[in-house]
């Protein structure tokens, strides 16, 4: 049975499930990103807490939510900090909702210890819970002028991996979790094959298709109708030569929700819509996603889920 535009989707886009400590990928990335904050936080100690000789007693810690929002990077603090001897327990899960003031999870440890992990720990939660809640919120106001379409990550994150899994967590598609794991064909590239968009779009498909069993999915991004046409028939054609249905998306980039709607009339009236997901990408923000939504693209994705978000006001209370 041919798999749902949906299951497509999901295939390509939400990768986010590997994302968990126990991929030793994942963890890899964590350890490496946490040693070097911490490296350059505790450089060369915490004068600080020297100075009020606050070491060799224990104490008891809590972080609380100063504002509703998603809860996201429980399991990395509590890997974080357990390697410094605190004990943890979570009084939330990642991906729960949390209310104003309620707990998401205690430590226990020496008083020193909370204290010098204390900026790494919040900024590690602050930041994940601020990304989940912003995806989650553009979800929902997404979900309400179009079901089907999909709040997506771009590769503007920072913080590599640990911002994809809050992109996750907050019911969002990751994308791409690296260069190795899809192939996607941007503005540059085409540039380089040919003068024509349309042209390069087509010669840049074909050329990648011999690829697709190492990719999750290939994706062309295009900016104007001639090339988003071209990628369509091309799409087309390779699956129904190859009687195989595979996640294949065109990006339309820096396009105007109707120029947007105006492509996906203009991909059916062709044909060729059943063969190739859409995706809107490029000045998209809160303020304009339910339009993009209204067109019927299946996936929408947001740099600023990652590359600027808010941080969730969060605090650590020490006793």
């Amino acid at each position: 049975m041919a798999a749902t535009r949906k299951q497509r989707l999901e295939e390509a886009l939400y990768r986010g499930a590997t994302l968990k400590l126990d991929n030793p990928e994942y963890c890899g990335a964590v350890r490496t990103f946490m040693d070097a904050l911490l490296g350059i936080d505790l450089r060369p100690r915490d004068l600080t807490v020297e100075a009020l000789g606050l070491k060799g007693h224990s104490a008891s810690a809590t972080i609380v939510a100063c504002e509703p929002g998603v809860a996201a990077g429980l399991e990395e603090f509590a890997f974080l900090v357990r390697g410094f001897g605190v004990s943890v327990s979570l009084a939330k899960n990642d991906g729960d909702v949390v209310k104003r003031e309620e707990a998401l999870l205690h430590a226990e440890g020496e008083r020193a210890t909370l204290l010098s992990l204390e900026r790494v720990g919040l900024n590690l939660l602050q930041r994940m819970s601020g990304i989940a809640t912003m995806t989650l919120r553009l979800q929902e106001r997404v979900r309400n002028s179009h079901a089907e379409s999909r709040i997506v990550a771009t590769r503007k994150t920072p913080w590599g991996l640990l911002d994809k899994r809050a992109v996750h967590l907050g019911t969002g598609g990751t994308h791409r979790l690296g260069l190795g794991d899809a192939i996607v064909i941007k503005d540059n590239h085409l540039a380089l094959l040919a003068n024509r968009e349309e042209e390069a779009a087509r010669l840049a498909i074909s050329s990648a298709w011999k690829f697709r069993r190492d990719a999750a999915f290939i994706e062309v991004e295009v900016r104007s109708l001639a090339a988003a046409v071209a990628a369509g028939e091309t799409f087309h054609r390779l699956q129904e030569s190859a009687s195989e249905l595979y996640p294949c998306l065109i990006m339309l980039d820096n396009m105007t929700p109707d120029a947007v709607s105006q492509i996906m009339e203009t991909l059916r009236k062709r044909g060729v819509w059943e063969h190739t997901l859409v995706e809107a990408s490029g000045r998209i923000s809160e303020a304009n996603v339910e339009a993009y939504a209204a067109s019927g693209v299946d996936a929408i994705s947001v740099g600023a889920l990652t590359h600027s978000p808010r941080a969730l006001d969060l605090s650590q209370r020490i006793t």
